[in-house]
């Protein structure tokens, strides 16, 4: 994933709910409740841990009982320090007070309860690459350090690995052809980040890394879902038993959720939205555009799937009055430069959402060169009367601009494809009239349609057509 692509715009939910989501999140409810649980009394050793003397009282204090209570109220406690809502008032006595940001739960914005869950998301992140305890406890050297050779295990790999991870997850679930909210199976996304995408059939050592990567991403997956990042569902442990040993139950073998399944939360969501964009990638969100101008709205969502820019655009026109909704569009949408015509057909999609009380801005662009083929398509729609029929110059005009917003939005698509052999066949030498369209775009137009039209000789006149018309604009 580069960081200089837009990404597809994410659906967020208001930010009340995800601060709820938040503060109910185990991880961060524990965190707080220790964090109103210490007092004057409270001892911290020096790397600021709870004293093992006070680790039983803090389990009790979370309801947390058995072998691994202490372990889960020693972390519950290291994310109070990490987040701010505990502060080790003297080193040396290793006496702590409630910190500042504890009383953001409670009184703060809804902001700023969701910038205290970050910083305890980024806590649980840092602790899911690392190794299991018990292989670092095995890995100590002599001298009290670990021998990270040992354990075959690079921190910037893996944390490279699992930004990956969640990355592609990201995009499955933002993305209109993946699976949205719907759950997706482990070994897909471990196979997301290991098998090359022209690799056709992975080869007995791709799939072994692949089964790898998925045990790795059980463990960390585990450590996740708590602090509410994803809805988990674990690998089945039959799986990972002996293979002489038998099963407790009958399984079925191919029912794929016993790999495991994983889900993004909307908090989730929202979680990794902000680390893209701390990491520099443009990841918009829908609701982004709606107080901004036409000019913003047009050029924001020309690179949107068309379910997302249809939602930012009904955010955006829920602002304004139909009437000057469409002025500005129209408005916004003129322009000779190379995205002009996507601009274009964004407005003609973004005035399809508008009612009869635009008609009088459509008729005062009836005249206009660029606008008014569009307004004379978007009149007839609505049933106006008295639409005066346009001049053969802008029936071609329009033609090309529609096919060049088209190769911007899709590049060589099926669609693109039916239209220009549409084009070609209804209208009776229409390369013998067609280059001589004065619009920047003519030539590459004629060019995309000797590339996609399936006739050898249709193509061959389209190929010249675009000839002529790179000469006639001294190209």
């Amino acid at each position: 994933m580069s960081d200089s692509s837009t990404l597809p715009p994410a659906r967020l939910r208001p930010e009340a709910e995800l601060a709820r989501d938040a503060l109910s999140a185990p991880v961060l409810a524990r965190a707080a409740r220790l964090a109103r649980w210490a007092g004057p009394d409270t001892r911290v050793d020096a790397g600021g841990g709870l004293v093992e003397e006070q680790l039983p009282a803090a389990a009790e204090q979370l309801g947390l009982s058995g072998d691994d209570a202490a372990a889960h109220a020693s972390e519950a406690w290291r994310i109070a320090v990490d987040t701010g809502l505990v502060e080790i008032t003297d080193e040396e006595a290793g006496t702590v007070a409630a910190g500042e940001d504890l009383a953001l739960l409670t009184g703060g914005s809804p902001q700023d309860v969701l910038g205290v869950w970050l910083t305890a998301l980024e806590a649980v992140l840092a602790d899911a690459s690392v190794p299991d305890l018990d292989d670092l406890v095995d890995a100590m050297a002599d001298g009290g350090e670990v021998d990270l050779s040992s354990l075959d295990w690079d921190p910037d790999a893996e944390s490279e690995f699992l930004d990956g991870v969640l990355g592609n997850l990201y995009l499955l679930t933002v993305g209109e052809d993946g699976p949205g909210d719907a759950p997706v199976p482990l070994p897909a996304l471990a196979a997301s980040v290991i098998v090359p995408s022209d690799m056709g059939e992975p080869s007995n050592e791709v799939l072994e890394q692949v089964s790898d990567a998925m045990m790795r991403l059980d463990d960390q997956f585990r450590l996740l879902e708590p602090v509410g990042l994803v809805e988990y569902q674990p690998v089945d442990e039959a799986l990972m038993a002996d293979a002489d040993e038998e099963p407790a139950a009958p399984v079925d073998e191919a029912d794929v959720t016993r790999y495991g399944m994983v889900r993004l939360t909307p908090l989730g969501l929202y979680g990794l939205r902000a680390r893209l964009l701390d990491a520099g990638f443009e990841a918009p969100a829908v609701g982004d555009l709606a107080d901004k101008g036409a000019d913003a709205l047009l050029d924001g969502t020309a690179p949107f799937p068309p379910a997302a820019a249809h939602a930012e655009t009904e955010l955006w026109l829920a602002g304004r009055s139909p009437l000057d909704a469409a002025r500005e569009l129209l408005a916004a949408a003129r322009g000779s430069d190379t995205g002009a015509p996507l601009r274009r057909l964004r407005c003609q999609q973004a005035l399809s959402l508008v009612g009869a009380e635009a008609e009088p801005a459509l008729r005062e662009v009836l005249d206009d060169a660029e606008l008014g083929g569009l307004a004379r398509v978007w009149l007839t729609e609505h049933g106006a009367r008295d639409v005066p029929a346009p001049p053969q110059e802008m029936v071609f005009w329009l033609t090309i601009d529609t096919v060049a917003a088209q190769l911007a939005a899709e590049g060589n698509s099926e669609e693109l494809r039916a239209l220009v052999e549409g084009l070609a066949r209804q209208h009776s030498g229409f390369f013998d009239t067609v280059w001589r369209v004065e619009h920047p775009a003519t030539p590459d137009v004629l060019e995309a349609m000797g590339r996609l039209h399936p006739d050898k000789k249709v193509a061959k006149e389209a190929r010249k057509a675009a000839f002529k018309a790179r000469s006639q604009q001294g190209g």
